[in-house]
């Protein structure tokens, strides 16, 4: 990865479906998007609630919402809280992997 783009650290859908196991993945949309089909490990934290957030900071964290937008300014207020933050380009409507919840 270049430099220059190291501030904006993102991955795809396909990257993080690939490798699920022990990441800590939070979902930015709001409660009814979020119960409309999330990733089964996936904790909501709304966007508006986002700066609030409180987990260990050792740990990195993705942000995926629905396009990738809302993610990114979440991830962006999280590495300015000091957490390791890596916005899931595409969200959820790129998404196709197993989903817990929805119709």
């Amino acid at each position: 990865m270049f430099k220059l783009f190291s501030r904006n650290t993102a991955i795809t859908t396909k990257e993080l479906e690939n490798d699920l196991s022990e990441k800590t993945i939070l979902d930015v949309r709001t409660p009814g998007e979020y119960r409309m089909g999330h990733i089964s490990n996936a904790k909501n934290v709304p966007l508006d609630k986002i700066a609030t957030y409180v987990g260990d900071k050792e740990t990195p964290v993705y942000v995926i919402c629905q396009s990738g937008m809302r993610s990114k300014r979440a991830a962006g207020i999280l590495k300015r809280k000091g957490y390791t933050a890596i916005n899931v380009r595409g969200g959820m409507s790129q998404w196709t992997g197993t989903i817990k919840g929805g119709k």
